[in-house]
């Protein structure tokens, strides 16, 4: 890979995409190219189109989707089918038309059976029904992952690289309570309870489920190395964890450890857990010299750092606002 020439990161300001810019400014990459999704819809395929025409990429990081936890999931099945189906057919046509020489795309753990033998290994995608909280998503993501390996058949090489994270998290997270994944989730909860000098929380579900959770700068880092080492690969996806589970129980102890938070947490057991379950065998992908750095405990605290440096000083102007504002009689 030569870092002269240009790369697209699609969703740049997202969780992923903003960890990946990071990553590429950190190695020196000369041409980094974005787009907003006011200035590129990736779900309109002429905009796209006309996009790679101009534009040219030589690489393309595609961390553009949408995405949600259990919630949005199930209030919104369609959008995110269409959403993300329709993102990954238009930019998988145009790489291939105007020449791309490698491009990073991006599943979920979700694509995994439910019921899947743990840890989860590669070739047990699609051997058996997916979560139903997820299922419209996972489809999408299922998509994806057969697209790379079938434009690599029909065009020839490793231009396309499917990559499996499981739980990410980390700056520019989503941390609305109504459509976030479970990190952020909790940690806006937490961090509110905390701030209205709350007794207690109440979280979803039972807090039993396993989950790993794995850094969103590993993962950057971790899609630099892919497109690096791409001669190396095989036309299947890979895997990325950081081999670590914590129970959504302890998730929330440590997440309130670092807020500071001392009252008690509850669990709703009238939501729904999800999967009971979700760990990733990487031993293929580590296998090719690529480890995750950020432990779980140093992630969540990176994390709520910036949730204070951004969210925090938001909350500060909206107080400040409001107390200049003449009081009712």
């Amino acid at each position: 890979m030569r870092k002269d020439l240009s790369v697209y990161v699609a969703g740049h300001t997202g969780l992923l995409g903003s960890a990946v810019m990071k990553r590429l400014i950190h190695d020196d990459w000369a041409s980094v190219i974005t787009r907003t999704h006011k200035e590129l819809d990736l779900t309109r395929q002429a905009a796209v189109e006309e996009f790679f025409k101009r534009a040219q990429p030589e690489y393309v990081f595609l961390c553009a989707g949408l995405t949600g936890g259990i919630g949005a999931n199930r209030g919104f099945p369609a959008s995110f089918l269409h959403a993300n189906l329709a993102i990954q057919d238009n930019v998988f046509e145009a790489s291939v038309k105007h020449g791309v020489q490698g491009l990073v795309f991006y599943a979920s753990s979700c694509v995994y059976p439910k019921g899947c033998a743990q840890p989860m290994r590669e070739s047990e995608i699609l051997t058996g029904a997916v979560e139903e909280t997820s299922e419209a998503y996972a489809v999408a993501k299922l998509a994806g992952l057969k697209g790379c390996r079938a434009y690599n058949k029909q065009y020839g090489g490793n231009r396309f690289i499917a990559l499996l994270p499981n739980s990410m998290y980390g700056p520019h997270d989503n941390f609305d309570t109504e459509s976030s994944h479970v990190l952020a989730a909790l940690m806006r909860k937490i961090h509110d309870a905390k701030a209205q000098r709350s007794s207690a929380v109440r979280l979803w579900g039972s807090g039993n489920p396993l989950r790993e959770f794995v850094y969103s700068e590993d993962v950057a880092a971790a899609s630099v190395f892919a497109l690096e080492n791409a001669w190396r690969l095989e036309n299947e996806s890979y895997n990325v964890g950081s081999g670590h589970e914590a129970s959504i129980k302890e998730l929330a102890a440590k997440v309130a450890a670092v807020v500071g938070y001392k009252g008690e947490i509850e669990w709703d057991t009238h939501k729904p857990d999800g999967a009971p379950r979700k760990l990733l065998d990487c031993a293929r992908f580590n296998a090719l010299g690529w480890r995750p750095s950020v432990s779980l405990e140093e992630g969540i605290k990176r994390t709520y750092d910036w949730f204070l440096a951004i969210h925090g000083r938001k909350e500060g102007e909206c107080l400040q606002k409001k107390q200049r504002q003449p009081a009712r009689s």
